[in-house]
């Protein structure tokens, strides 16, 4: 907006010539619509006794003729302003409507009111779209002390006079009383300038989007989480390609590092052949093992691999885990040290595989009363840590998600890890968007093709579906960069069948049996054994139960205990020994237990059928039925 016009300021005195043959007075009319209604109406009324005492009587038809004209240069004429914005350094210039823009701030009327919406130069420079959502944001630009700076704000914050102070953290200077005028004016000028105000297609995560890869989509601009921001920015390149690819190249030679490269690459695989998140786990207790370089190589495939840029470590929530994932979507979640996570008042860590591994998380209200979008990824999770990611007492579902690889001294993943890392810091993330290319070169159909023929023979093992799963795509993965990059050979069925779980191994209930088993032997003494005459022995303090010729009668209750101390569900336990004809139960077949005479007590017991010594097969059963 121009600077206040006052009428002792107009002096020129105009001539019959002049409105008649010039633009001069209907200019210096128009010049007053930037100051207010009033004073524009005033001014049309004093330059039209003007026109009349000059003997022109069609000031107001022709007045009303050149601001339609004006008008029309507007709409056609991108270049044309009648009031740009007017700050020192600005990137773009804008139409300011009947706001005066200058260094000195934003000053108009807002109401009846003259107002400064701000008292430092602020204006919107972009437009973006978010390619998942439809959400439009706004990038706004803003200049104090001299330096200009910019954020990107939804336009649920920046159209909300509530909401919009809390742009005040960022520096902008706003109040609970400047806010509505600031929102006018922001408005005004996204409304004032459609055409002039750029548009950008922007993204809040990486990975696949409808139309392309993200980063790798020409003019994408992140507008996502500014916690996220550094990692986004780590997917990037650096130094030289064809380094990277040797030092790669000699990582390649050890197996396990092998995985855990091809891994890195096969987790853009997931979730366009329809497979489920999974774990590769390097783990041992000794240093110097080149878990963590391990993983610097698998995260240089797509950028930095320098701790803390795109490596994690397991100093977080779950919930930050499962947002981190949500972010990555389809690129690797790489975490450090799982010893780092939180632990449970036993000690034990709390991080749940399982969570992860399903590819979604838990839907959370938001402070609006509404429902947050709900987290999904489709990825691999890379993690090392001091001992395996799950226990004994972990569900099925988990085990069966991770491939666990220990490392040790005599097994190191990479040997020369201070070489290896310092050479991966320099150079990285060349090979992830090649591979991106590079997979729809090769193009999906034979890609899954590729990754069944994988998947059943690794089913032809003692396997489990979901450990076949994962195999299938890491080899599928190394088969492609083998032939593409490295040329040398692809890993084996065979290779990859040592790092796989049995089927008893992932069954929680086979682990169950056989805890409990190793439960009665470890604490035998406080069994009253039947197979010995029924000796008790009174200094052999709380009774467990009795053991007679090949099954452990176990007091329920102390069963019970026994699987809560362990971490296991003791009724999911019994349920599955019932099944699998590990317990003996009631004649009727009734419930999980038997009832045994203890001590002259009738208590409930857990029958349960120990296995033979020599064979581990489930002995002959003989109960003598004594009481004890």
């Amino acid at each position: 907006m121009n600077e206040q016009i006052t009428e002792t300021e107009i002096v020129k005195q105009y001539s019959y010539d002049d409105f008649a043959l010039t633009t001069e007075p209907y200019e210096e009319t128009y010049k007053f619509r930037q100051v207010s209604p009033f004073e524009h109406e005033r001014k049309r009324r004093q330059m039209d006794e003007k026109a009349k005492k000059v003997g022109f009587k069609n000031f107001k038809a022709e007045y009303k003729a050149y601001c339609e004209s004006i008008e029309k240069l507007r709409k056609n004429d991108l270049t044309f302003m009648t009031n740009p914005t007017e700050f020192s350094q600005q990137s773009i210039q804008l139409e300011g409507g009947e706001w005066k823009c200058n260094d000195e701030g934003i000053l108009g009327f807002y109401g009846k009111e003259e107002v400064y919406a701000c008292h430092h130069p602020i204006m919107p420079v972009e437009v973006l779209v978010n390619i998942d959502t439809g959400e439009e944001k706004l990038h706004l630009a803003f200049r104090k002390r001299g330096i200009w700076r910019r954020i990107i704000v939804s336009k649920e914050i920046v159209y909300n006079s509530r909401k919009i102070v809390e742009l005040a953290k960022c520096g902008i200077d706003v109040t609970t009383e400047s806010a509505k005028p600031l929102v006018q004016f922001l408005q005004d000028m996204e409304n004032l300038n459609l055409k002039e105000l750029p548009v950008k297609k922007s993204v809040s995560r990486l990975g696949y989007l409808q139309n392309g890869f993200a980063p790798y989509m020409n003019e994408l601009i992140y507008d996502g989480d500014a916690a996220y921001k550094s990692v986004y920015t780590a997917i990037t390149q650096a130094g030289n390609a064809d380094k990277w690819l040797e030092i790669a190249a000699e990582c390649r030679q050890n197996k396990a590092a092998r995985i855990v490269l091809s891994a890195s690459f096969a987790s853009v695989l997931v979730g366009k052949l329809g497979a489920l998140p999974f774990f590769v786990h390097l783990w041992g207790v000794e240093s110097g093992t080149g878990k963590t370089v391990a993983l610097m190589l698998a995260a240089s495939v797509w950028g930095n691999p320098e701790l803390g840029r795109y490596i994690q470590t397991f100093n977080a929530t779950q919930v930050g885990h499962e947002r981190l994932a949500a972010f990555l979507n389809n690129l690797p979640l790489i975490i450090d040290e799982l010893q780092l996570a939180q632990k449970d008042s036993r000690g034990k860590s709390k991080f749940d595989v399982y969570q992860l591994a399903q590819g979604v998380g838990r839907s959370r209200g938001n402070r609006n009363g509404g429902i947050d979008t709900t987290p999904i990824w489709a990825n691999c999770i890379l993690s090392t840590g001091e001992s395996p990611i799950t226990t004994l007492s972990s569900g099925a579902g988990a085990v069966n998600r991770v491939i666990d690889i220990e490392c040790g001294t005599a097994n190191a993943v990479i040997t020369d890890g201070v070489r290896v890392s310092g050479i991966l810091k320099k150079n990285y993330g060349f090979y992830g968007r090649r591979f991106v290319n590079l997979l729809e070169k090769i193009g999906w159909q034979e890609i899954g093709q590729m990754y069944s023929e994988y998947f059943v023979q690794c089913t032809k093992s003692n396997s489990t579906d979901k450990q076949a799963m994962a195999a299938a795509l890491i080899l599928t993965a190394d088969e492609i960069v083998s032939r593409a990059f490295f040329d040398d050979e692809p890993l084996s069925v065979d290779n990859m069948a040592q790092f796989l779980k049995t089927k008893s191994e992932v069954s929680l209930g086979e682990r169950g049996y056989s805890f409990i088993c190793g439960w009665v032997a470890q604490n035998s003494n406080r069994f009253i054994n039947a197979n010995a005459g029924g000796t008790y022995d009174g200094e052999m303090g709380e009774i467990y139960g009795v053991i007679s010729y090949d099954t452990a009668f176990v007091i329920s209750n102390i069963f019970r205990r026994a699987c809560d101390e362990a971490g296991y569900n003791s009724t999911s336990l019994l349920s599955w020994f019932k099944a699998n004809d590990k317990i003996i139960i009631r004649s009727d077949g009734k419930g999980n237990t038997k009832t045994r005479r203890i001590k002259g007590v009738v208590v409930d017991c857990v029958a349960l059928k120990l296995p033979d010594e020599n064979t581990g097969e489930i002995g002959e059963i003989e109960c003598s039925g004594e009481p004890f």
